[in-house]
């Protein structure tokens, strides 16, 4: 296939990139430098020059904190940038896969979330990226949106990078624990939308376009994250922390809500199309052991 993958200096992006390749894909692998989808004619210029089969939109404004200092920058991306791809999409028959997030949920429910749970963002970032969503649905019918969560990988900024590295500064960690979701590896999502990107010959015969879940198991807290973090980084080298510390989302005020329940569903892609998660641990140790 000739793909075209947009976001590609991304977490999921740089994997998307990696992992075509090595199946012997043609990738046009575009970040912001290549291609600015917020520019309407610069996405249709691209894509109309492309030869592409298929799209993947990587692409995102994921600073969920810095959204609610910057939400028109947000909503430029998450919104704006995936209606254009779509709308380019549509006008040359192209399929668009795009990446969406467990935050467009307010995280009330107490049970997982289905594709077809109400949306309730709780934030700019939650709100920018579920007007992404409503745009591909309503411009491109030949999409596939994937909605994944707590996205952590090898490449790029995250949670595990972050907490590896004050495992190796300080003693002791406090981390939320009243907070519920799914860590998710990058390289995992990458695979899942390489598989449905070569299946897109039966989606259409299926008629299985539309939205789906998809995300690590088991559902954890963030300090049940953390902890797995610091114990599975302990067997590769001696580490100075050894206390991690639950704490509430009251003792951690961000600028952003999050949602106390953020946990997927993800039934419906492995009815779809046998698609199954792995558990995140696996892909934990394969980001541990490129930090090392």
């Amino acid at each position: 296939m000739r793909i075209i993958v947009i976001g590609a200096q991304g977490q999921v992006g740089w994997e998307l990139t990696r992992r075509a390749l090595a199946l012997g894909h043609n990738v046009l692998a575009w970040d912001q430098a290549e291609l600015d989808i917020t520019d309407a004619a610069a996405v249709d210029q691209a894509l109309n020059a492309s030869n592409a089969d298929t799209v993947i939109n990587a692409a995102a404004y994921t600073a969920v904190d810095k959204a609610e200092q910057e939400p028109e920058q947000a909503f430029a991306v998450n919104r704006d940038g995936p209606a254009h791809l779509a709308a380019a999409c549509t006008r040359l028959n192209l399929p668009l896969l795009h990446i969406s997030t467990d935050y467009v949920y307010d995280g009330a429910k107490t049970s997982p979330y289905v594709e077809d749970d109400p949306t309730a963002p709780m934030g700019v970032y939650g709100a920018s990226k579920l007007a992404g969503d409503e745009a591909v649905r309503l411009l491109c019918p030949r999409h596939l949106i994937l909605r994944v969560s707590w996205v952590f990988g090898v490449h790029g900024h995250n949670f595990v990078k972050t907490i590896l590295r004050l495992a190796r500064e300080r003693e002791a960690l406090r981390v939320v624990a009243d907070q519920h979701g799914c860590p998710t590896f990058a390289g995992d999502i990458a695979d899942a939308l390489l598989e449905l990107a070569g299946r897109i010959a039966e989606i259409d015969a299926r008629a299985a376009w539309g939205t789906y879940h998809y995300c690590g198991h088991p559902a954890t807290t963030w300090h049940g994250f953390a902890s797995a973090i610091v114990e599975m980084a302990r067997e590769q080298e001696p580490l100075p922390v050894n206390t991690v510390t639950a704490i509430t989302t009251a003792d951690y005020p961000t600028p952003a809500a999050r949602p106390a329940n953020s946990v997927l569903d993800c039934s419906r892609l492995a009815r779809n199309f046998g698609i199954q998660p792995r558990p995140w641990q696996e892909g934990l140790k394969q980001v541990l052991s490129s930090n090392s």
